[in-house]
């Protein structure tokens, strides 16, 4: 099986905007070859720490808000089950 890492790593930091607290920190729970990239893109502060949260980077915060919407926010622009 050949994995997309570039497709995982976007819907990771999706993930971590989705988890957001203290504005700029979220949850690590998961896949951390994954975190590593992020770090190593400039996008989350190093993930290997005792805390149980990561530091998005200013440019991670935005990256994060930009994949959120790509792939979670519907664009429908009515009310649900109404043709527009």
């Amino acid at each position: 099986m050949d994995i997309d890492n570039e497709a995982i790593d976007e819907v990771v930091l999706a993930l971590l905007h989705l988890n957001l607290c203290d504005q700029n920190r979220a949850w690590k729970g998961l896949d951390w070859p994954a975190l590593k990239r992020l770090h190593i893109k400039g996008l989350i502060h190093d993930p290997v720490s005792r805390a149980k949260s990561v530091g998005l980077t200013e440019k991670g915060l935005h990256e994060a808000e930009r994949l959120f919407t790509k792939y979670f926010v519907r664009r429908n622009s009515g009310p649900e089950g109404q043709c527009s």
